[in-house]
């Protein structure tokens, strides 16, 4: 009997493709073909994607601006019509939405297929594309319990699976939160600077430079930052007297989550669900500029238990920020105690739940 096919709909960001890509592991081992159907900007983000096949297809969002909708309109349709023709060459028993834009063509040749459509929501906000296929989809899965702007038709079918996770995060998993013991030394890891957080580069090396200087010698910081900001956090921190490594990017990410005693970092998704599966507390700044303020609405999954503290941008500055290091740093066994209430709210089954409602509405 031939395998079955799922065609993973996704692109954009990360923030996509790395619940997308939990999922396809769970769909592999579960002796499925996995297709991913992204865009040129998609597969930035899919270098090592467990999929049998990626295909791009031509993709575009839609602005309010006639000079620019119509052009991106045609290039949509483009894309739909090359997503149906993949699907009449490879049939797929089951069409799974991520979000981005880029996924939209498939969505849409799913339909006009009458292929079955599942598709997860990440944030706490329904987002344009999920929006616009909640109509079509027998099952909207999603990665938090609130879930703002779903429609009142589509509320039956709503289930709340969680976030999956990439296999070195679930492993962190299973590490008991680092001893801080009276005195020792203290792991503060901070992300989300790569892709734009240049406020991240500024004030939070600032605000560490202003603690009490016992304090400052017992850190071990890992911070990412934009690449022309890397010189300047180091001298930063070197002037403070802080042991720091500072990069861009970190390949390890599973290894300086598990060391953590601390997070900084934005409140995307895929942020706060690590964060909850790991089981580390965190300090959360939202992006003001993220569509819906979904990032806000996605940080109450932390802060509804006490497991996070949060900062708007207008808030995040280095005065701030250092009375409260200062004071989470100085209580070990409230860290310990954040911890373990971040990582009794997550859902780390979400990739087997989610792979279990697929199987369930496949052709």
């Amino acid at each position: 009997m031939a395998k079955k096919i799922v065609v993973i709909a996704a692109g954009g960001t990360g923030g996509h493709l790395f619940p997308a890509a939990a999922f396809a592991e769970e769909m592999f081992r579960r002796d499925w073909r996995v297709f991913l159907m992204t865009d040129a900007r998609g597969r930035r983000y899919a270098e090592g994607f467990p999929a049998e096949r990626v295909e791009d297809v031509s993709a575009s969002s839609i602005s309010a601006n006639p000079f620019t909708a119509i052009p991106a309109g045609l290039k949509i349709l483009k894309g739909i019509n090359e997503a149906k023709a993949r699907f009449k060459e490879a049939p797929p028993s089951l069409v799974a939405g991520f979000g981005g834009y880029p996924s939209f063509p498939a969505l849409m040749a799913a339909r006009a297929h009458k292929v079955p459509i599942l598709i997860h929501e990440q944030n706490s906000v329904l987002g344009r594309v999920n929006r616009a296929m909640a109509g079509s989809a027998a099952i909207i899965a999603c990665g938090f319990e609130r879930l703002d702007r779903l429609p009142e038709s589509a509320s039956s079918r709503k289930r709340v699976v969680g976030n999956p996770v990439r296999l070195p995060i679930l492993a962190v998993r299973e590490r008991p939160y680092p001893e801080a013991p009276a005195g020792g030394r203290l792991n503060i890891l901070i992300i989300g600077g790569s892709q734009g957080a240049r406020v991240f580069g500024e004030v939070i090396p600032s605000a560490i430079s202003l603690l009490p200087p016992a304090l400052r010698s017992r850190l071990d910081v890992v911070h990412q930052v934009r690449e022309e900001q890397v010189e300047a956090a180091k001298a930063s921190y070197q002037v403070a007297n802080v042991n720091a490594e500072v990069a861009p990017f970190f390949k390890d990410m599973g290894q300086r989550l598990g060391a953590a005693h601390l997070v900084i970092s934005r409140a995307g998704a895929s942020s706060v669900t690590e964060l909850q599966v790991a089981g580390r507390p965190a300090i959360l700044i939202p992006f003001a500029a993220a569509a819906d303020d979904h990032q806000t609405a996605n940080a109450e999954g932390l802060t509804a238990v006490g497991a996070a503290d949060v900062f708007t941008e207008a808030e995040f500055e280095a005065g701030a920020l250092s009375a409260l290091l200062e004071r989470r740093l100085a209580d070990p066994h409230g860290l310990a105690v954040r911890a373990a209430a971040a990582r009794a709210a997550a859902k780390p089954e979400a990739a087997k739940t989610l792979a279990d409602l697929a199987e369930g509405i496949a052709r």
